[in-house]
């Protein structure tokens, strides 16, 4: 008799074009990672003529800019998520279990920002904050960020909060709770994890964001992927660029594998 529980295995054809594609979207990652120790940056040469350690003393020691743009990214990230927990948990809050005139449209703005493509909404914002009459700087790309931030923390917290009984809600009201009592004992424990998902994700998309960064930078605002593009012109610091991709890898691969693990935690409650 056949078992619900039972699994079929995968063809060896399907088997192989799950392999092609592995290595279709991670051999770049590989070979990023083999020539930011080649002995030769002028040319990318396969195999290398040789490895070295000597380009991670360079990074480490001679490269003030380096870690003055990391540094800067990491700022810009973490006000960036701020704010998009912030907003987007209120708007996730505001449009859940409400019924009102313009709720669809609402629910589309929030999420359009990070259906368009990137150089639309850079556009849109250069041509915004022009309008205004305000300086490109730091927080110019802080809110260009936090635009498409905003959806990944609203996504998840409603998608949690549907997952949720309200049930709970009117019980802790019933019982004489005010409005923040029970969003702290009751809302916030059960979209944690949520929240959790929707920080990492978010400070992921604007630690590495290019395009719109691109577009709301001012002269002296320079990120670690704006610098690493403009690294790509000397040839003679390729090496020292590869390195630095390694470290944005490592450093968005941890929230990202967070992130992953949260958001199948939220699907199996």
């Amino acid at each position: 008799m056949y078992s619900s529980t039972s699994r079929e295995k995968a063809s060896h054809g399907l088997r192989l074009v799950a392999l092609g594609a592995l290595v279709f979207l991670h051999a770049p990652l590989a070979i990023i990672a083999l020539y930011g120790f080649t002995t030769d940056a002028k040319t990318y040469q396969f195999p290398p003529p040789g490895l070295t350690l000597d380009w991670v003393g360079k990074i480490l020691t001679q490269r003030p800019d380096f870690w003055s743009a990391l540094q800067f990214s990491v700022v810009i990230a973490l006000i960036a998520t701020s704010l998009a927990l912030l907003f987007g948990t209120m708007i996730a809050l505001a449009v859940y279990r409400s019924s009102f005139f313009g709720k669809e449209a609402i629910s589309l703005l929030v999420i359009l920002p990070i259906a368009l493509p990137g150089i639309v909404t850079g556009i849109a914002l250069r041509s915004g904050i022009r309008l205004l009459d305000l300086e490109f700087s730091m927080w110019t790309i802080v809110v260009g960020h936090a635009t498409f931030c905003i959806v990944t923390v609203y996504n998840n917290v409603v998608a949690r909060l549907r997952r949720t009984a309200y049930s709970q809600i009117e019980a802790s009201m019933d019982l004489g709770a005010s409005g923040w009592q029970t969003i702290r004992y009751v809302i916030l424990p059960n979209i944690a994890t949520a929240l959790l998902a929707g920080a990492m994700l978010s400070f992921a998309l604007s630690f590495d964001e290019v395009i719109v960064t691109t577009f709301t930078a001012g002269t002296q605002q320079t990120t670690l992927p704006i610098w690493m593009y403009s690294q790509l012109i000397r040839p003679r610091d390729r090496p020292v660029t590869n390195l630095a991709a390694l470290i944005v890898i490592a450093i968005t691969f941890i929230p990202i594998i967070i992130a992953y693990r949260s958001t199948q935690e939220i699907s199996a409650q």
